[in-house]
Parts: structure tokens; sequence; C-alpha cells
């Protein structure tokens, strides 16, 4: 019931869009200001395009797509689901037999681990209302062994890899730790925004895992399967590894990490000029579902300016819009840059912080991303 009623206030904000930003509207005669450093953008792939942003939920054409292995074309009539390994009970799915178990709608932000990584490679991210069953009733159900401690999901989606100078065919798969399965929120999905998934987006079921980057939210769902050690594919183990140096006692320690949970973040997203004359920031932040306590703005490397979150909506894995109104603005080139900080204290990084600085892979590219306006 909390599900529902949350996405019927989230299809809301989508009829109203102008007062999805901030906690009024910014009435008639607001005038929109382009930043001067307009984000790139590629008319071939599909990307949130910050300085358009208007509504909460994103449009299904506006979500980006990321393949690894090209897009598969799956008959929905003839896919099927195998579950098994360490269970006692395996079982082979229809999409119809999916459909029929409890249904669940997630309203959860969905971001590549790439994104942020390059001016062209900003609106990797969206906010999606997503619908199919919990996985972890599911996984209940085929009796999970004792000693089945890793879930993997497989994709219909292949490729011969090399792997210690010998070639492999290998299905692109993920894993999450059994606990990590076993959460309310993850589910088997075949619906995006209330429309069943496309090609592109994993039909006809993808797994859906609120608060980690998007690898892994496996598409084109084929198998999954329990077993009692770590998985260890490519894209768990060589590609999507954060490597980061840590400045201990004089040294730098360097680290390596499997990309999962995503990072506190925000973009300043439009930029209004009010009919009194004040300019109006929005824009929107998110994270691996720790809830937000601020969302802060600078202006010309000046005082941070706390800004307003929309928080009347109990979504805890989708982004949050906010708003600041500069009253009384300078006229001149001004940068502005905004900055997220969970309750946790985990505040989003300057680009030379050395979460940032001694970052040397491209995941997890969360550093606050500065914008150029001009007031006249």
């Amino acid at each position: 019931m909390l599900q529902s009623t949350t996405a019927a206030t989230a299809l809301a904000f989508v009829e109203s869009p102008l007062t999805a930003f901030g906690l009024s509207s910014p009435g008639e005669g607001a005038v929109h200001v382009p930043f001067v450093d307009p984000q790139p953008f590629d008319p071939k792939r599909r990307m949130v395009k910050w300085d358009e942003l208007a509504s909460w939920m994103t449009p299904s054409e506006d979500l980006f797509t990321v393949g690894h292995y090209g897009t598969p074309t799956l008959d929905a009539a003839a896919w099927k689901l195998d579950i098994g390994g360490l269970v006692s009970k395996p079982q082979t799915l229809t999409l119809s037999q999916v459909k029929a178990l409890p249904k669940k709608d997630i309203i959860a932000t969905l971001e590549c681990s790439g994104n942020g990584a390059g001016p062209g490679f900003m609106g990797a991210v969206g906010n999606i209302r997503w619908t199919g069953t919990p996985l972890a009733p599911l996984l209940k159900g085929c009796g999970l062994r004792d000693r089945g401690v890793e879930v993997v999901f497989y994709g219909a989606d292949q490729k011969n890899e090399k792997v210690r100078e010998k070639e492999y065919p290998q299905h692109f798969a993920r894993s999450l730790s059994r606990d990590e399965a076993m959460r309310f929120d993850c589910l088997l999905a075949y619906e995006m925004n209330g429309e069943p998934l496309n090609a592109g987006h994993g039909a006809p079921l993808r797994l859906v895992v609120p608060g980690w980057y998007g690898v892994a939210w496996v598409k084109w769902l084929t198998r999954i399967e329990v077993q009692d050690r770590r998985f260890m594919s490519k894209f768990m183990a060589r590609d999507y590894v954060t490597i980061r140096g840590e400045e201990i006692e004089g040294g730098t320690a360097w680290k390596e990490s499997s990309v999962s949970w995503m990072n506190v973040k925000s973009m300043v997203g439009r930029l209004l000029r009010l009919k009194n004359g004040a300019l109006r920031f929005t824009g929107a932040a998110w994270s691996d579902g720790t809830p937000l306590a601020s969302v802060e703005l600078q202006v010309d490397g000046g005082p941070w300016w706390k800004a307003r979150l929309r928080k009347d909506v109990d979504t805890p894995y989708a982004w949050t819009f906010w708003s600041y109104d500069w009253k009384y603005p300078v006229d001149g080139e001004h940068a502005v840059v905004c900055r997220a900080t969970d309750v946790n204290g985990v505040t989003q990084p300057s680009a030379d912080d050395p979460r940032i600085k001694l970052k040397k892979t491209y995941w997890e590219a969360n550093q606050q991303h500065p914008r150029r306006f001009v007031v006249a």
C-alpha cells in the first residue's frame, strides 16, 4: 500500500513539473537563464539534459542505456528464468509466471557508475518507477542452502573473453552477497514508468538493486545461481574496480574496491530569473538510500548557502529536488557549485579532494561540478 501511494504521488509531480523542483512555483514571468558552459550532448545518446530538467520522474526516453556485449533480442513468449545452484528447490519460470507473483512498485534513481567522469557524460542518471516482483521471497521459496553465500545474476548478453591467455564464452554477470540479495527492496522488474521494459533496458526482465550503481542492475536476466564462494567475473574483479589512494603517514596506500553502493552526489540543473529579479537555482541530489541532511550552494567561492530540499515523498532511493533563491544577484559572470551531505556527515567532495584527486579510475566520479552563468 505504501509503495502504491508513493508511486501515485510521484506521478502527480509529473503532471505539475514546475513545482517539482522547489517548495514553491517560480510564478509567471520566470525566464530560463542558460549556462555559458552548456552540457555537451550527443543526440544519439539518451541522457538527462540538466538545463531542461523539470520533472521529478525521468521520462523513459531520456534514461541512459549501457551495454557490454550488445543488446540481445529475446522472445518474451519463449523466455525463461532459471534459479539454481545451492537451493533445495530449483525453479524455471516463464514471464507469465513471474508476473503472477506478488507485484511491487519501487521508485529508485539509476546512475551509471561512470556518470560524471567527463563533460560529455554528465547525464547518465534518472529517477524511474520500477514494477516487478520482490527477489527475496522468490529466493526463499527456492530453499537457500546454508552454504549458499553468494547470488549470481546472469544476463543473456555474451562474448568471448580472454582469461589467462585463453578465450572463454562469458555472459555478462554480477553478484550480490546473500544478505544483499535478500533485501526487501531488490526487485525483478518487467516494467518501467508503467510500460513494459524495452530491449535497451533489459526486456523482458532485469534486476533492480536500489542504492547501487547501474552495473549491478543486470539486464536481460536469464539465470540466478546461488554459490558458496565469491563470484569473480570480469565485471566484478577486473572491470568496475575503483583504484583509490589514501594518504597515510606521509605515503599513499592504494586500494581497490568493487563498484557497488552509490556515492552521495548533487547537480545544478536549471537557472531561472524570477519576476522579482531573484535567481532561482534548481537541481537534484541522491545517495545510496542514506537520507540527505542538506544541499548547499556556493557562488564564486563565497559562503555556502543552504538550499531547500523537497521531502514530501518518502522514497529513500529516489533523488531529491532542491532549490535556492539568490535574492540580490550581482551583474557579471559567475561560477556556481553545489554539494550534498547525508545524515552520516558524508559530504560530496570537491575535485581537489583526495577522494577524487587520488582516484585513478573513472568510476564513482561524484565530485562537485561547477557551472558558469552571466547576470546582466
